[in-house]
């Protein structure tokens, strides 16, 4: 499948798509929780659709109810097979702590990208609380092995590469016996992810503490069930909001303005790039005007990255995007692919070690893209083939189902010319 892309103008309004990260973890804590929860508008994609089925091995019952999502809990049991997380690096690190609570083998593995993804320091803090937690290769990496129970006291982590692995120890530590302090070694990126987990695992009525060094969590907690309605995604929504600073006028409904996802600072970004920014009830508006280079500190919001590197190509002046070194970790090095794309596309991009540098405004030119499987470098270029010259192709031209399984569609809806291709 191909995405072919040609200059077009983005006009009107779509609704955001329900947020990946609330989904992971409503499904996950509600599949700890003894009795039904219910899930309002979760977001079913390839990614959360791996977490659902991840948490049915582990003993969880699920029903879909029109839009609903309802999640059955209980006595956790281990799977009777492999676990599959497809390409979900979410489904992977929270699922290993998960497994960590068991008595028995539970292996842990994907596809050819997620073999790729480090686990190293979540395998080697989940050793340290006397878990066997090994790699198939011993390399750190999957499919890996996990064997509790996890009876440990303490866990060190680093911070710096995926705040997944804090999420991790936070929901499973509050099921074990024993209190569990986490410190964390290196500067937490991504703070509020972990910060969304903690406030999620408190709807459940289960508590945790920010300590000097990291978190503390009390042992011997039970989630309990609750009804919850997902938020809309900012990470998503920030590709047709770009779409409008770029090229026309664009309104996102179903967004709340007090979330606490970090992709919600894309708004005071995008105010400081020039566009002309307006909010009102749940829906914001993004309009085009002149825009100009600035300096952005994505470390809170890493998945903003490469849609920001392609707003910042058409910016007069310079840009530079920086506190990123742990996009090299995700479903590519997001740093490096985003830089390739961009320059493919003829902008003038400088790749540094946490980000980049963009000189611009740059006429892009169309070319084909090769995202290498990254939804969100997908969805990055096709934003960019609206202000270039000529076809944008993008092979795997449908991995943005991973996040945004709308996504083509919301495109089409705002006038764009986007068209999928076998």
């Amino acid at each position: 499948m191909k995405l072919q892309v040609r200059g077009s103008k983005a006009e009107g309004s779509v609704r955001a798509p329900p947020s990946k990260s609330y989904t992971h973890r409503a499904i996950v804590l509600a599949a700890l929780s003894r009795g039904d929860s219910r899930l309002r508008d979760p977001l079913l994609s390839g990614d959360t659709l791996a977490t659902l089925r991840g948490m049915e091995q582990f003993g969880a019952m699920t029903r879909m109810e029109g839009r609903d999502l309802v999640v059955r809990g209980g006595k956790l049991k281990a799977p009777s097979g492999p676990i599959d997380c497809a390409n979900s690096g979410t489904t992977l690190r929270l699922l290993s702590g998960i497994a960590s609570l068991l008595s028995k083998d539970v292996v842990l593995s994907g596809d050819d990208s997620l073999r790729e993804r480090p686990m190293k320091p979540l395998l080697a803090a989940l050793t340290e609380m006397g878990v066997k937690a090994v790699s198939a290769k011993n390399d750190g990496l999957p499919p890996i092995t996990i064997r509790g129970p996890n009876h440990g006291r303490w866990a060190h982590i680093k911070g710096d590469i995926s705040s997944q692995f804090i999420s991790s120890l936070l929901i499973s530590s509050a099921l074990k016996e024993l209190d569990t302090e986490i410190v964390i070694t290196t500067p937490l990126m991504s703070r509020p992810y972990v910060e969304i987990t903690r406030e999620m695992m408190a709807r459940h009525d289960v508590i945790s503490t920010e300590t000097k060094n990291g978190y503390r969590v009390l042992g011997g907690q039970r989630y309990r069930p609750r009804d919850y309605a997902i938020p809309g995604d900012y990470s998503s929504a920030s590709f047709p909001l770009v779409a409008g600073a770029l090229t026309g006028k664009v309104t996102v409904t179903g967004l709340d303005l007090a979330d606490k996802q970090g992709d919600r600072a894309v708004l005071e970004v995008l105010k400081r790039f020039g566009a002309a920014v307006s909010a009102a009830g749940d829906a914001v508006t993004v309009e085009k005007g002149e825009i100009h280079g600035t300096s952005v500190d994505v470390g809170d919001m890493p998945d903003a990255f490469p849609i920001l590197a392609v707003l910042a190509t058409q910016a007069s002046g310079t840009s530079e995007l920086t506190n990123a070194k742990h996009l090299r970790y995700k479903e590519s090095d997001r740093i490096a692919t985003t830089a390739s794309f961009l320059r493919q596309m003829g902008a003038d991009v400088e790749e540094r070690d946490d980000g980049c540098v963009v000189r611009g405004p740059v006429k892009l030119k169309g070319r084909n893209i090769d995202p290498s499987g990254d939804h969100r470098i997908l969805m990055a270029a096709a934003i960019a083939g609206l202000v270039a010259d000529g076809t944008t192709t993008i092979s795997s031209g449908d991995c943005y189902k991973i996040s945004y399984p709308g996504f083509v569609q919301d495109m089409k809806a705002l006038g764009c010319s986007v068209e999928e291709s076998s």
